[in-house]
């Protein structure tokens, strides 16, 4: 579980593993795959960090979702 915090300042804790997609248009969008979607104040980039730690906390391999993502252009 994550917690991230709504446009309007409230918290929500979101189940990691239901997510299926993060998108910045222009605020982050979390899409869960049960197609609800959440509008987020915290970056997209954030939002993947937390999705990392959680998965670590598991003893899951958090490198196998950052190997999923695009490439941006300072990750060379």
């Amino acid at each position: 579980m994550i917690t991230v915090t709504r446009l309007d300042g409230s918290r929500v804790v979101v189940n990691a593993e239901l997510i299926e997609t993060v998108e910045a248009v222009p605020e982050t969008v979390i899409v869960l795959v049960t197609r609800r979607r959440l509008m987020v104040r915290e970056p997209v980039d954030e939002v993947i960090d937390r999705v990392l730690a959680y998965r670590r906390g598991l003893g899951g391999q958090p490198d196998a979702v950052r190997g999923l993502l695009p490439r941006a252009e300072h990750d060379d």
